[in-house]
């Protein structure tokens, strides 16, 4: 089976589509229509008098925001401590609220927009079953507290072999259940698992977010607002006032442009200072792509999001490492078969992409990762081991999707959000979709009053510049704040 995702699935596939037929023009360009290009076109448009438009190499919402598991998280794609270690605390801290911030902005864009597609918060999972794991979570919920930061507490079996190894600082942090009950919390039969956190997460279909976003902004905006798709950017030529997109055919000219993509886009950047901008663009990204499984299963009404962290010699993986794998569960209306029943949506397996230009969205999907997530799945989610209807997958499960998605990251897997440092008509707001439809939206409302002129403090999320240049920030700004705008 090649790609065949859930989200992509629900989408309204007889909608118009609009290409760019001639030369064309707006404020702003922004590129890329997924969750960060369209969530940029959204505040863009709130807050400015700007026209926008969006330019997509393919369709709306058919990159990773169409292939992923649906999970709202606002957690990083890299240990908290790790934050702290390259930007100290108080900066690693501003950039978790800021993050926790994106929660009121997606609530924000379902009431302007009038949204009524499903949306789902609640409490999610994560199962750990090694002292090592459970001491690296118990590190960052240290810091996380330690920077004043709410944090559950960590929940630690109460015949876990390393409870009088653990450090002193962390008791407060920990408090103790029964390994059955941890088990029954993430949702499975297998008791490996010595610890479980917990945080608020979602679920949601992003591409359907998207497309529902697109239409309420083509009618308010009718003026100032325009989606181009199967429109590929070859060059970006930046200029000291205005920016030139070379389409092919035809070309576009703004004055800005908010780069939204997965970084994996085949044009090069141009500026007055040289190729250093492509070079930082093109350079600092790297890809991995996420197989993923969903399956059909008895509607109960209750989303879940759940990730289980496990032994490095559990079986199901050869590759190095711990296995990781997780769970979506969200209710799914489908014709396949008719009525309402719940999707689960499994992922864990991916690879490397060590060549940008190297991923095909309609790539068979792994032989090798259909057999990782179904071993998962008899060991960890089979609900019904001892009756299993005849005809069906592992769990009990109808498996009915089968899809693949390639993430982008950053060198530090930090979200790239805000101007180059040496390029101002060109902005950012990439990297890290592996756990990004949060960051996308706070990375677009930010973008946005940027090109408001609202000047924010420093910032994880800033672009990479000169030491020079950082400290020069830092001096202008000698208290770092939340990037709530230090000027409206």
């Amino acid at each position: 089976m090649r790609n065949n995702s859930p989200w992509i699935h629900q989408l309204d596939h007889e909608r118009e589509i609009k290409k760019l037929e001639k030369d064309g023009s707006a404020d702003v360009a922004v590129i890329g229509a997924g969750i960060a290009g369209i969530s940029t076109a959204f505040y863009l448009l709130k807050h400015t008098e700007k026209s926008v438009a969006v330019i997509e190499g393919y369709k709306l919402a058919h990159g990773a925001t169409g292939h992923n598991a649906g999970q709202l998280v606002t957690y990083f794609e890299r240990p908290f401590s790790a934050l702290v270690d390259e930007f100290g605390l108080e900066l690693a801290v501003l950039g978790q609220k800021d993050i926790n911030s994106a929660w009121d902005l997606l609530d924000e864009i379902y009431k302007e927009a009038g949204l009524n597609i499903p949306l789902a918060r609640f409490t999610g999972y994560a199962g750990y079953s090694t002292k090592e794991q459970v001491l690296n979570h118990l590190e960052n919920a240290y810091l996380r507290r330690s920077g004043g930061l709410y944090v559950e507490p960590i929940g630690i079996a109460e015949d876990a072999p390393f409870l009088a190894e653990l450090p002193e600082k962390y008791k407060k942090l920990i408090t103790l259940l029964p390994r059955e009950e941890i088990a029954l919390k993430l949702e499975t039969f297998d008791t490996q698992y010595l610890a479980i956190g917990s945080t608020e997460k979602g679920v949601m279909n992003s591409a359907l977010f998207c497309q529902e976003v697109v239409n309420y902004l083509l009618e308010k905006y009718p003026k100032r607002f325009s989606l181009y798709e199967h429109t590929s950017v070859g060059k970006v030529v930046v200029h000291d006032e205005k920016v030139i997109l070379d389409g092919g055919e035809h070309t576009f000219e703004c004055k800005s442009i908010v780069l939204c993509t997965n970084g994996f886009d085949n044009f090069e950047i141009f500026t007055p200072s040289g190729l250093s901008v492509d070079s930082r663009f093109h350079h600092s990204i790297s890809g991995v792509v996420g197989f993923m499984s969903g399956y059909l299963e008895k509607h109960t009404g209750a989303p879940a999001a759940l990730s289980y962290f496990q032994k490095e010699d559990s079986g199901i993986t050869d590759n190095p490492g711990e296995p990781y794998f997780y769970i979506t569960r969200r209710s799914y209306e489908s014709e396949l078969p008719p009525g309402k029943h719940d999707l689960v949506s499994v992922g864990g397996p991916d690879y490397l992409l060590e060549d940008t230009k190297t991923y095909k969205r309609d790539l068979e999907f792994s032989a090798k990762a259909r057999e990782q997530i179904e071993k998962f799945l008899k060991r960890a989610y089979d609900k019904n081991k001892k009756d299993l209807p005849a005809g069906q997958g592992q769990a009990g499960l109808d498996q009915i999707f089968l899809w693949h998605g390639v993430m982008g990251y950053t060198k530090n897997m930090v979200r790239m959000i805000g101007p180059d440092p040496s390029s101002p008509r060109l902005y950012y707001n990439l990297g890290c979709n592996g756990v990004g439809l949060l960051p996308s939206i706070f990375g677009g409302f930010k973008v946005a009053r940027q090109l408001a002129g609202v000047l924010f403090p420093p910032s994880i999320f800033d672009v990479p510049a000169s030491p020079l240049v950082l400290e020069e920030l830092r001096q202008s700004f000698p208290k770092a704040q939340s990037s709530s705008p230090a000027r409206i």
